[in-house]
């Protein structure tokens, strides 16, 4: 079970890197950044007609994200469960 979750965050960090890299890419609607590089507004990485591949593309990494944080999370959060004192127990406790 170790295993898996470890396998489940390495999964994680490289979809995080790739969802960065794959935002970083896409052709911003104004000039931004990429104004102080001296590029080209109609230039792309990759060409003219990918805009459209990388917005799907995006929306399915963020998609495999969204999912793996929520896992890791829920996982996360089960494997450490403490045990908390009753109330009646800690209220014996201090008039003792």
């Amino acid at each position: 079970m170790t295993f898996l979750f470890y396998l489940s965050l390495i999964a994680f960090l490289i979809v995080c890197g790739l969802l960065s890299f794959v935002i970083l890419i896409q052709e911003s609607k104004s000039m931004g950044l990429g104004a102080a590089f001296g590029s080209d507004h109609g230039s792309s990485v990759f060409g003219t007609s990918t805009a459209d591949v990388l917005k799907k593309f995006t929306t399915y990494v963020a998609l495999i994200f969204v999912i793996l944080c929520v896992t890791l999370s829920v996982w996360s959060s089960a494997g450490s469960k403490t045990v908390l004192p009753t109330p009646h127990i800690i209220e014996q406790s201090v008039s003792e």
